[in-house]
């Protein structure tokens, strides 16, 4: 369940940036593509529309994303998304095989940046 609603609150977080950060935005520009995060056995799946500079997200999978990132199961999963070293639990899980990447993986590497400029936006100095 926690697994479920973080993607839920993913796909609401990359749809609110698309909308008002415009970094994030520049970020979109010439994408036209559908990606997913899932668990292995599909049971929990969200898949994400990016289209337009614009990211929208539906529960469930698709057929052909242009890349998937499979977790093993839901609550591996939850800890790596919310672990502190995310990039360092998501390389052992790739090593371990708990995490699968299907599709291409220069995609999962813009992902990630692109979920980097989720955070909290650093006010400029004046």
């Amino acid at each position: 369940m926690k697994f479920r609603f973080l993607l839920w609150l993913l796909g609401r977080l990359l749809a609110g940036a698309s909308r008002t950060n415009a970094e994030f935005r520049e970020q979109l520009v010439d994408r036209d593509l559908v990606f997913q995060l899932q668990t292995q056995d599909g049971k929990i799946a969200r898949h994400f529309v990016v289209k337009d500079q614009r990211i929208r997200s539906a529960a469930g999978s698709v057929a052909h994303p242009a890349f998937s990132i499979a977790f093993r199961d839901s609550a591996y999963a939850f800890a790596t998304l919310t672990a502190a070293n995310k990039q360092l639990a998501f390389m052992q899980g790739i090593q371990n095989r708990d995490i699968q990447i299907q599709g291409n993986p220069a995609l999962v590497i813009w992902f990630q940046g692109l979920t980097q400029l989720l955070g909290p936006r650093q006010k400029q100095a004046a």
